[in-house]
């Protein structure tokens, strides 16, 4: 949580950092001249939970963040994972719906929600590219649902790695910030099979390890098949 990280980490600092081609999130903060604040997090810690009220939006700078909720009967339902650049915690009600957690040591930015809807209030600019920030979460959400209600466990699997490919953009070997076990919840799939189809798929030649979270997709068009 917010306050628990001022007294346990670095204190805060106000940032005006140069905006990266591709950020959506950075060109909304520069035009309506707001302030954003950086915040790390230790590897587990908690940034926000269930219920809280939703003060704050989220950019992921550095390291990986997951948003989760726990369901009654103990089982976590892992909601997203949010990359660097990354926006999260944009919500439409008062509270934020699920917990979000730093996977790996973690830095975010962070801007006032009240400040966002100020400046939405008085920017046309500012609220079309808030609203199509959301519609691309909800369109994720969709295909999220779709993917847990429709698909086959090896084909959820091949789905999420795809999903990685493209989002970490690396050039031979993806390096996955989250464990099996997160992606079995992600993907409503137990450690074990998540781990037999990742095994299935290297004894089929589909992909290589190189290392426990290090992953080099030899055949992607196999993985699009598969997950069609």
């Amino acid at each position: 949580m917010l306050t628990q990280s001022v007294s346990t980490h670095e204190m805060p600092r106000n940032s005006k950092l140069p905006v990266e081609v591709g950020d959506k999130f950075g060109l909304i903060v520069g035009r309506a001249c707001l302030v954003a604040t950086e915040f790390k997090y230790s590897k587990e810690e908690e940034i926000y939970g269930e219920n809280e009220p939703a003060e704050f939006v989220y950019q992921v700078v550095r390291g990986a963040v997951r948003s989760h909720k726990l369901l009654s009967d103990g089982r976590r339902q892992i909601g997203a994972f949010y990359l660097p650049g990354d926006v999260f915690g944009l919500e439409a009600s008062s509270n934020h719906r699920l917990t979000a957690e730093a996977i790996i040591n973690t830095t975010v930015r962070l801007v006032k929600h009240s400040s966002l809807e100020h400046a939405a209030a008085i920017d046309v600019e500012v609220t079309r590219r808030l609203w199509n920030m959301t519609a691309g979460d909800l369109q994720h959400a969709e295909n999220h649902m779709l993917l847990l209600g429709r698909k086959t466990a090896m084909e959820r699997v091949a789905a999420f790695l795809l999903e990685m490919d493209h989002r970490l953009s690396a050039a031979a070997m993806m390096a996955l910030p989250m464990c099996r076990r997160d992606i079995g919840d992600y993907l409503g799939l137990t450690l074990e099979t998540v781990s037999r189809a990742l095994s299935e798929l290297h004894d089929r030649g589909i992909l290589d390890f190189s290392g426990a979270r290090q992953i080099v997709l030899r055949n992607r068009q196999h993985l699009r098949t598969m997950s069609a």
